[in-house]
């Protein structure tokens, strides 16, 4: 570590000196896979970095570092999932159908931005939404499925659009 070092680097050298083998071992403990507990525990720093959180504020490091290392496993989890669901619909497909390497990553990619968009909705206002845009439905075909009324369905719809539009990807 040079003279020439930021606060904050050298916070969060001190930060990855002291609990990074701490948190690959716990993630290595949940994941039965040091390779992939490794990644993710280099991940959480690399969020850490780009978090605006004073790194110095931190009063509890382990407990921060926990919570985001807990999201970026849900999230590895939820995105392996995923690729086996798609993986399982493309054995389906006839040959000359199935997407290049390089298209199944896209639409892999695309899949996982959708889900994590998606899973900040409400259940109602995700089903809502789904069924008009994937299935094409009309407000009342929705208000009838969900079993409310179609002044509902708006303020459903209103929501989710609005989610959409404010998530920060």
């Amino acid at each position: 570590m040079t003279d020439a070092s930021t606060p904050t680097e050298q916070t969060l050298h001190a930060l990855y000196r002291d609990h990074s083998s701490w948190l690959e071992n716990w993630l290595r403990r949940r994941m039965g896979n040091a390779w992939d507990a490794a990644d993710l525990s280099q991940d959480t720093f690399v969020r850490v970095l780009a978090s605006s959180r004073q790194l110095s504020d931190l009063r509890e490091p382990r407990a921060y570092l926990l919570t985001v290392g807990k999201r970026l496993l849900s999230n590895f989890y939820t995105r392996r999932s995923l690729e086996r669901a798609y993986l399982e619909a493309l054995a389906q497909l006839p040959e000359d159908c199935v997407p290049s390497a390089e298209q199944r990553w896209v639409l892999l990619e695309t899949l996982q931005a959708l889900d994590e968009l998606l899973d900040g909705m409400p259940a109602a206002v995700r089903r809502a939404f789904l069924w008009s845009q994937l299935e094409g439905l009309g407000y009342r075909e929705i208000a009838e499925r969900l079993q409310v009324s179609e002044r509902t369905v708006k303020r459903y719809m209103a929501q989710a659009y609005e989610h959409c539009l404010l998530v920060d990807c």
